[in-house]
């Protein structure tokens, strides 16, 4: 498409990508690829001159992009899709340390306490969690991340909340619901009340387990808008 555009003669091209699938692969460990380069190099070649990405796991992925890049936050709207059924004495939860900023600013936004799940990724898929840094006992848990994937991360979160004497109801909030294997199930066994999340991706809304999808259209076009502009991002821009 890129191409396409360039030989019809595009003055300027700019990639809207609003999940970049690759961007959990910014570090190389054993002989595993680094897909994030790989993907940004690909996207320079194709000849864009701008990128527009979601929270992307980490602003670190900026330096792979040789072009500049409009590192955009949906923590605002889905901020304000949580806060009128927030539970009574919330708490924001950051389900590990790598989601530590991101909770910090749903905190702020939602005048909320803040808390840390410590754990430990053993595989893919299996994550253990050693404990719960602040205090959530008698608290409604609001456990906020990037994305999530299997599930992994959350179940070790949830069960830990727990264990700490955080009370029903559970809220997950995420930007990506990638939802693979059985992520949907083992939300449905940890007994979720809602999952609110970006519709970044394709994703059905559902009653079992409960998943509510905020769009994220209203930001892509207003960034979109402004850029052509020439305005100013600052305040779409993900400073976590």
């Amino acid at each position: 498409m890129a191409d396409a555009c360039r030989r019809a003669g595009a003055r300027r091209l700019t990639a809207v990508i609003p999940y970049l699938g690759y961007a959990r692969q910014d570090r190389r460990t054993g002989r595993r690829s680094l897909g994030a380069r790989v993907v940004a190099r690909a996207i320079s070649t194709a000849g864009f001159d701008r990128v527009m990405l979601i929270d992307a796991h980490t602003p670190a992925i900026e330096g792979f992009f040789e072009m500049p890049i409009d590192h955009l936050t949906a923590v605002p709207l889905l901020a304000a899709a949580v806060k009128p059924a927030l539970a009574d004495h919330p708490v924001v939860v950051a389900p590990d340390l790598g989601a530590v900023k991101l909770a910090r600013e749903y905190a702020r936004r939602l005048e909320s306490p803040l808390a840390l799940v410590h754990k430990t990724r053993l595989g893919g898929q299996e994550v253990e969690a050693h404990g719960v840094i602040g205090n959530v006992a008698n608290r409604t848990p609001l456990v906020v991340d990037d994305m999530l994937s299997t599930g992994g991360t959350v179940e070790a979160a949830v069960r830990a909340l727990r264990s700490a004497g955080a009370v029903e109801p559970v809220t997950v909030v995420v930007t990506h619901p990638i939802l693979v294997g059985r992520a949907r199930e083992t939300l449905r066994d940890l007994r979720i009340a809602r999952l609110v999340a970006g519709d970044t991706v394709a994703a059905e809304p559902s009653q079992t387990p409960p998943i509510e999808l905020a769009s994220v259209a209203p930001l892509i076009a207003t960034a979109i808008r402004r850029d052509h502009q020439d305005e100013s991002l600052a305040d779409l821009r993900a400073d976590v």
